[in-house]
C-alpha cells in the first residue's frame, strides 16, 4: 500500500481568520529586515579581547517599522472585528490567539510564519514548547506539513530544526541564513538554573555559556540580535512562573505570540475559538460518554480499600464507598476513616452500611487490612468488599472499548477510514511485566485485553473484519504500548519500558519519538495495530485524528483532566488518502469514563467554565461587560446592566439570572429582543447569549441509536416527485463585468481609504562585540514623518496582479477613478493593503452575483437510492425524532433552529413528505460545495404543489451571515433556479416564516 499522506485544506475559514488576525497587526509595515556582524570561529582557541572581530559574517534578524500608535489601532480593529474587549493600550507586543484542542492551532502558527515572510518579510521565529512531547509533535507536524506549504508558497525555502545543545553550528546558521529560520525548543532547554545572571558555571543551561566553538560566545546571544518572532505552544504551561518568562524575555523576542485552549494569562487577545465554537461549527469530534454500572446499582455495601497512613495521628485508611449526597443522588467518592468510625453514618444514613462499623485496621505480611466490628467482614488493601471488582469493572471498561471500537470498524472501514482506540493506564507495569531475568512479560491489562478480545472477535457479527484471519495471530498484533524507555537496559541490551510521570522528562522522548514516528503509519489498513496503550502521563503532545474511543484505566485515585483526555481524539478524521471527513455521522469520540456520564460532564462543563469564564446557564453583568463597543472602548458595567436588566424584563431570565425556556426558543427561532440603543450590537450579544444559554453537548452512549429507512416514504409517489424535482446536478460558470468592478472598486477606495504620510521610528543604539558576546544598548529612540522622495515606489500594478489574478489594465484603472493614487507614496505598504481588501471583496461577490447555473444531463443526477446506502446515527432525546413523512424512521436535527422546523414539518397537515438533506447532497460553488437543509412537498389548499428545498437560519438578516455563507446561499438560489421544474429555494428562521412562501 502507498504511503497514508495527511492532506489538509487551505481554505478552512476559521483558520484564515485566525492567520488573518496575526497579520494584521503589522499592517502598513514595509518588508525589511535589520543586519548585524557575527564572529566567525576564528582559530581554534583563540581569545577574543574586547571589541576584537574574527572572520566576519552578517546576521539577518527581523525589524519592526511600524510606530506604537498604529500597533495599537490594528490590534484594536482586529479585536472588534472578532468580538474581544479592545486593548487600551500596547504596553508589551504580547499576543494571544485561542483555539480548541483539535482545531489545528499547529497548522495555523506554522502557516502564520509564511504568511509573516511573504507579507512582510519576517525570517527568524522560535517556537517554545513546554515538554519533549509537544516538541516531538510540532518536529512532525512541520514534517508531514512542508510539501503542503511548498504547493501554498511557491516552494519558498524554509529551515525548520529542534534545537539540541549537541548542534550549536545550527544557532549560527539561525542567525546568518537568510532564509526563513524555525527553531523549537523546549523552555527547560532555556530557562536558566542558576540565580545569578552572571554565573556561568556548568550548572548553567549550556544555551547560556561561552563555548570555544563558537568564539567564546553564547549562544543565546545569537538568537537575541535576530529579535525572533517568538511563538509560545500552550503557554500555560510554559510561561506562568518568573523564571520562565525571564527565558522568554532573554530571548530578545519582536513580539510574541501564544497559542493555546486554554490560556492562564490572555495578553492582548486577537482572536478566540473556544469550545464550544468548536463543537457548534462540527470543527471537532462530536463526544458520547459511555458509563459502566453494577446490575445491583447502590443497594449493598461497597468498601474499596485504597491505602493506609500511619504517620502522626494514628492509624487512617482511605476508603472509596457509595455515600448519598444532599441532592439525594449516590455517588463513588473517597473517605477517610479511623478504628470506630460508622460507616452508616459517613455514607449518608444509606442502609446498606447497618453494622459496618470500623474495628481495626492491622497490618500483615501481605498488606494491610481494615476489619469491621460484629463479623461484618473485613478488605485488604486494594481489594474490594461487596459490589463490583475493580479489577472486574475495569475489565469491563475494556471488553466495552472493544466491542465499541469494532461497531465503528464495521460502519467506517468501507469508508476508508481506520479506527483507533487508546487506552490511558497510570502504572506500566499493568501492561508489561519483566521477570527476575529481566524478560518481558503482559501485564494484566495485555492479558484481559487479549482474551476479551478473543471473545469479542469471535462474534458472528464481526466475523466479516477477520476473514482469513487466524484470531491468535491477530490479538498479537492488534495492540501494544508507548511508554518511555529505561536506558538501563537488561543484560542481552534489550529496551524496558519505565514509569513516567510527568512526561516532560528526557527519558520520555523515547515514547514520543516511537509514537509520533508511527502517527501516519498507524492510519493504514495493512498496519495492524488499533489498539494502544499510553501512560498517563504521556497524555499531552500527542493526538491522532483517527482515535474514536478513549478508556481510562486508572488503579490510583490520579485523574486526567476531560479535556486533556479528550483531547487526544477530538480531531476530524481522515480517510486512506489522508483526507478530512468532516460529519458528525461519522465522527463520534466515545469516552469510556470511570465514573457516571452525569459525573463526567459536569466535570467536563466546570472545566469550560474555567477556562472560558462563562458560567453555563447563567447570565450576569460579567458576561457582556468586556465586548467592544466603540474603538477601544468596552461596554463596561453600567451598559452591561441595562442589558440584563432588559433580558429579565423580556422574561429571558429570572431574578437570579438563570436562562429561562422562553430565551432557548428566542435563540432558537432567531428572535432574540436586546435594547433598541445596542441594535447594532445585537450579532455580539447573541453570541455571548447563546453560549451562556447552551453548554457542551455532550451524548450519553446508551441513548445512541440507527436511523433506518422508512421504506412507506421513499416508495412513495409524493418523495419520487419531490426528488425528481432536486436531484439534478449542476454545472456553472463565472461571468462579470469588468467595467461594473472598477467602478464599485474606485468608488469604495476613493471614500475609505486614507493612508497618511508615513512616519519612521528612528532608534540610536550602540552595538558592542566583546569577550561576552554580542551586546546591544538602546540610546535614544525619535519619530519622524517619512520623506516620499527618499524611497522608490514598489511595483504596484505587479503586486496587485499577483494577489487577485486581475489583468494590469483593469488594476492600473481602479486605481487612476478612485483618486486616491496620490496617497501610495504617503505610505506604499498600507495603501496596498487596504486597496488589496477592497478589490478582494469586491470581486468576491461580483463573482458570485454573476455565476450562471446550468443543468447538466441525467447521468449527474443524485440518485434516490443513496438514501438506502447512507448510514446515519442519533440520540434519543437530543438530536433526533421520530418521523412519519421523511425516509428515515428518525430525524437527526442539527443544533439551532433545526429541531422545531422538524416538529412543525411532522404536524403540518399541509406537509406531505420532507427530507434532512445528507451530507452528500452538494451543490458546487466557487467558495466550496453547500449542503441546504432540507427539501419539502407542501401541499398548498388542497390541491396545488409546492417542492421546496430550505435554508434554516437562526436570523433572516443577510447581514448577520458571514460572507461566505451568504454566498453559498445565493449560489444555492441559483442552482435551484436553474433547475427550470418548478422548485422554489426559500431561506427561513421558522416554520411560520417558511409558511409565509406559500
Amino acid at each position: 500500500m502507498a504511503e497514508l499522506k495527511f492532506r489538509f485544506d487551505p481554505d478552512l475559514e476559521y483558520q484564515r481568520e485566525a492567520i488573518s488576525s496575526v497579520l494584521d497587526v503589522f499592517r502598513g509595515q514595509e518588508q525589511g529586515r535589520t543586519s548585524f556582524t557575527v564572529v566567525g570561529s576564528g582559530a581554534q582557541g583563540a581569545q577574543l579581547s574586547a571589541g576584537a572581530v574574527l572572520d566576519e559574517s552578517l546576521g539577518i534578524g527581523n525589524r519592526l517599522r511600524i510606530i506604537e500608535e498604529d500597533l495599537l489601532s490594528n490590534v484594536q480593529e482586529i479585536q472588534v472585528r472578532n468580538g474581544i474587549k479592545p486593548s487600551a493600550a500596547i504596553d508589551a507586543l504580547n499576543f494571544t490567539v485561542e483555539m480548541e484542542t483539535g482545531t489545528g492551532k499547529t497548522y495555523v502558527y506554522l502557516r502564520t510564519i509564511l504568511e509573516l515572510n511573504q507579507e512582510y518579510g519576517f525570517t527568524k521565529f522560535v517556537i517554545v514548547v513546554p515538554s519533549v512531547a509537544i516538541k516531538e509533535g510540532v518536529n512532525k507536524s512541520i514534517e508531514i506539513m512542508r510539501s503542503h506549504f511548498d504547493a501554498l508558497y511557491d516552494n519558498t525555502p524554509f529551515d525548520a530544526f529542534v534545537y539540541s545543545s549537541s548542534d550549536l553550528p545550527k544557532i549560527r546558521s539561525f542567525a546568518t541564513s537568510d532564509q526563513i529560520q524555525i527553531m523549537v525548543i523546549n523552555i527547560d532547554a532555556f530557562r536558566r538554573s542558576f540565580d545569578d545572571p552572571a554565573d556561568e558555571s556548568k550548572s548553567a543551561n549550556i544555551i547560556h555559556r561561552a563555548h570555544e566553538g563558537m568564539s567564546w560566545m553564547k549562544p543565546i546571544d545569537f538568537i537575541r540580535e535576530t529579535h525572533p518572532i517568538v511563538i509560545i505552544d500552550e503557554p500555560q504551561s510554559v510561561d506562568t512562573t518568573k523564571k520562565s518568562r525571564e527565558a522568554i524575555a532573554s530571548l530578545n523576542p519582536l513580539c510574541t505570540f501564544r497559542y493555546s485552549a486554554t490560556h492562564v494569562d490572555k495578553h492582548h487577545m486577537l482572536y478566540r475559538l473556544d469550545a464550544v465554537d468548536a463543537f457548534e461549527k462540527k470543527l471537532v469530534k462530536q463526544i458520547e460518554v459511555a458509563e459502566l454500572q453494577s446490575a445491583d446499582s447502590h443497594n449493598s455495601a461497597y468498601v474499596h480499600l485504597r491505602s493506609v497512613n500511619n504517620r502522626g495521628g494514628g492509624i487512617k485508611a482511605s476508603v472509596e464507598l457509595d455515600v448519598e449526597l444532599r441532592s439525594g443522588t449516590v455517588s463513588r467518592v473517597n473517605r477517610t476513616v479511623s478504628a470506630g468510625d460508622d460507616l452508616h453514618a459517613i455514607s449518608g444514613g444509606r442502609e446498606a452500611y447497618l453494622g459496618y462499623i470500623v474495628d481495626d485496621i492491622y497490618q500483615t505480611p501481605d498488606g494491610w487490612v481494615l476489619s469491621f466490628a460484629g463479623g461484618a467482614g473485613e478488605v485488604g488493601e486494594g481489594e474490594t468488599l461487596g459490589g463490583m471488582d475493580p479489577d472486574a469493572f475495569r475489565r469491563m471498561q475494556i471488553r466495552h472499548t472493544i466491542e465499541t471500537h469494532l461497531d465503528k470498524e464495521l460502519r467506517l472501514n468501507p469508508r476508508g477510514i481506520k479506527v483507533l482506540s487508546l487506552f490511558f493506564i497510570d502504572r506500566v507495569a499493568n501492561y508489561r511485566e519483566y521477570d527476575q531475568k529481566g524478560v518481558p512479560t503482559k501485564g494484566k491489562y495485555a492479558r484481559w485485553f487479549e482474551e476479551e478480545f478473543r471473545v469479542v472477535a469471535d462474534k458472528a457479527k464481526y466475523r466479516t473484519l477477520f476473514q482469513e484471519i487466524d484470531l491468535d495471530i491477530e490479538v498479537e498484533r492488534v495492540h501494544d504500548g508507548y511508554f518511555a524507555i529505561d536506558r538501563k537496559t537488561d543484560s542481552k541490551g534489550r529496551d524496558r519500558f519505565k514509569e513516567s510521570r510527568t512526561g516532560a522528562a528526557k527519558s520520555d522522548e523515547s515514547a514520543y519519538a516511537l509514537i509520533m514516528r508511527d502517527k501516519e503509519r498507524l492510519l493504514r489498513f495493512d498496519r495492524p495495530l488499533r489498539f494502544i496503550f499510553s501512560h498517563s502521563a504521556l497524555r499531552e503532545g500527542w493526538d491522532n485524528p483517527n482515535v474514536f474511543q478513549i478508556c481510562t484505566l486508572n488503579e490510583s485515585n490520579s485523574v486526567i483532566k476531560k479535556r486533556q483526555e479528550i483531547g487526544r481524539g477530538l480531531r476530524i478524521c481522515v480517510d486512506q488518502s489522508g483526507k478530512r471527513v468532516p460529519g458528525f455521522e461519522v465522527n463520534t469520540l466515545t469516552v469510556m469514563a470511570n465514573e457516571s456520564y452525569e459525573d463526567f460532564v459536569k466535570a467536563l462543563q466546570k472545566e469550560l467554565e474555567e477556562d472560558t469564564g462563562i458560567r453555563f446557564g447563567i447570565v450576569d453583568v460579567g458576561l457582556f461587560v468586556d465586548l467592544p463597543f466603540d474603538g477601544d472602548e468596552a461596554f463596561g458595567a453600567e451598559r452591561a446592566e441595562s442589558i440584563v436588566k432588559h433580558l429579565r424584563d423580556a422574561g429571558y431570565i429570572d431574578g437570579a439570572g438563570n436562562v429561562k425556556d422562553e430565551l432557548r426558543l428566542a435563540l432558537r427561532a432567531g428572535e432574540v429582543s436586546v435594547p433598541e440603543e445596542f441594535e447594532e450590537k445585537a450579532g455580539l450579544i447573541v453570541g455571548r447569549l447563546r453560549k451562556a444559554a447552551g453548554s457542551l453537548d455532550v451524548k450519553r452512549a446508551r441513548n445512541r441509536r440507527q436511523v433506518e429507512p422508512n421504506k412507506a416514504v421513499l416508495l412513495s409517489d409524493e418523495f419520487k416527485e419531490l426528488w425528481a424535482r432536486i436531484r439534478p446536478r449542476t454545472t456553472y460558470r463565472v461571468q462579470f463585468d469588468s467595467e461594473k468592478l472598477i467602478d464599485q472598486c474606485a468608488d469604495e477606495i476613493h471614500s475609505t481609504v486614507m493612508v497618511n504620510q508615513g512616519r519612521v521610528l528612528l532608534i540610536t543604539g550602540k552595538v558592542e562585540v566583546a569577550r561576552g558576546g554580542l551586546a546591544s544598548e538602546d540610546m535614544s529612540n525619535r519619530v519622524y514623518d517619512f520623506d516620499p522622495h527618499r524611497d522608490g515606489i514598489p511595483d504596484i500594478l505587479g503586486y496587485l496582479q499577483d494577489k487577485t489574478e486581475l489583468t494590469r489594465r483593469t488594476l492600473a484603472q481602479i486605481l487612476v477613478r478612485s483618486g486616491k493614487l496620490h496617497m501610495l507614496k504617503n505610505n506604499p505598504q498600507k495603501f496596498l493593503e487596504q486597496v488589496l481588501t477592497i478589490i478582494r471583496r469586491k470581486m468576491q461577490l461580483m463573482i458570485v452575483d454573476g455565476i450562471k447555473y446550468e443543468q447538466i444531463d441525467g447521468r449527474e443526477w443524485y440518485e434516490q437510492d443513496l438514501f438506502e446506502n447512507q448510514e446515519l446515527h442519533g440520540y434519543l432525546n437530543e438530536n433526533m425524532i421520530e418521523s412519519t413523512k421523511s425516509p428515515y424512521d428518525h430525524v437527526v436535527y442539527d443544533l439551532g433552529v433545526e429541531r422545531g422546523f422538524a416538529e412543525e414539518l411532522e404536524q403540518s397537515d399541509d406537509v406531505k413528505v420532507y427530507a434532512k438533506l445528507p451530507s452528500w447532497f452538494k451543490i458546487d460553488t466557487p467558495l466550496g460545495g453547500y449542503n441546504p437543509d432540507w427539501a419539502v412537498l407542501v401541499e398548498h389548499e388542497g390541491s396545488e404543489r409546492l417542492y421546496f428545498v430550505v435554508e434554516t437560519k437562526g436570523t433572516l438578516f443577510t447581514d448577520a451571515l458571514r460572507a461566505t455563507e451568504k454566498a453559498k446561499i445565493n449560489c444555492g438560489r441559483k442552482h435551484i433556479e436553474a433547475l427550470e421544474n418548478g422548485a422554489r429555494f426559500e431561506v427561513a428562521d421558522s416554520f411560520i416564516t417558511f409558511q409565509e412562501k406559500w
